[in-house]
Formats: structure tokens, sequence, C-alpha cells
């Protein structure tokens, strides 16, 4: 299993409304960056991936689990990008912040750090493990 970061503005899509969407989860579409796309296509079902509140908020909020592998995103006109369908899995019961990562040195090389405008990005299982443990879950 390989572990992932998502990002949302929660006033466009939130933690919230990936849990209304139920199991079927929801199509992760929009994003328009090679490098994301590149993640996405990596994307296998069953991974895991933390639910990043962008602009408001600042904070991981759940983990998601992707339900359906990489397929061509259906809002790209130009056919160049794709999406990935996602569920909720479960909240963190403490949202592990922005700020939190950057002052935290066993993250101090997480994307969220070093890359914190990428929509998508990886996660190691170190940085995995460390963020759950700290937001209160087993992930």
């Amino acid at each position: 299993m390989a572990y992932w970061l998502v990002k949302s503005e929660p006033e466009v899509f939130s933690w919230d409304d990936l849990v209304k969407a139920g199991p079927k989860g929801e199509p992760w579409t929009g994003v328009r960056n090679h490098t994301a796309k590149l993640n996405m296509m990596a994307m296998k079902t069953g991974d895991r991936a933390f639910f990043y509140h962008s602009q408001a908020g600042k904070e991981i909020v759940g983990i998601a689990q992707v339900v359906r592998e990489a397929y061509p995103d259906p809002t790209d006109a130009t056919g160049k990008f794709v999406c990935v369908d996602i569920k909720a899995a479960l909240p963190l019961k403490v949202p592990f912040t922005l700020a939190r990562a950057k002052t935290d040195l066993a993250l101090e090389k997480m994307s969220l750090v070093t890359s914190f405008r990428l929509s998508v990005q990886p996660v190691t299982a170190a940085e995995w493990a460390h963020v759950c443990e700290a937001g209160g879950v087993k992930g």
C-alpha cells in the first residue's frame, strides 16, 4: 500500500462533503498539474490518502481511501489529465496543522512542508505513521 495526501479548499469541497459521498466515493477531478497527475496515475485501489484542507484551516482532517484507479478526468476538455475516486475512511481525532508539520523535525522532508503547493503528494510510511499517531488514529 502507498500513502498520499490530497488537498482541497474546504469551501469548495470539504471532508464533510467526502463523508456525505458515502462508500461509492467521489471523483478527484480538476487537478491540472503534471506532477500531481503522475501521482494519481500511481495510486492503486486501497491506497490511503490524508485529506488536507488548504487555504482555510491548513490542516489534515481525515484519511481517505482510493476506490477507483486513474481514468480520464471528465472535467478536462484537453484529455491530458486523470482523476481517481476516493472515499472517506476515518477522521483524525486531532487535526494535524501545517504549522505543526513545519516545526516537526520528523516531517522536515515531507512534501506538505517542502512542496506545499502540490495538490496530490506522496507520503512516506514513516510520515504516515507519525501523522496518524499525532492525529490519534491508526491509519
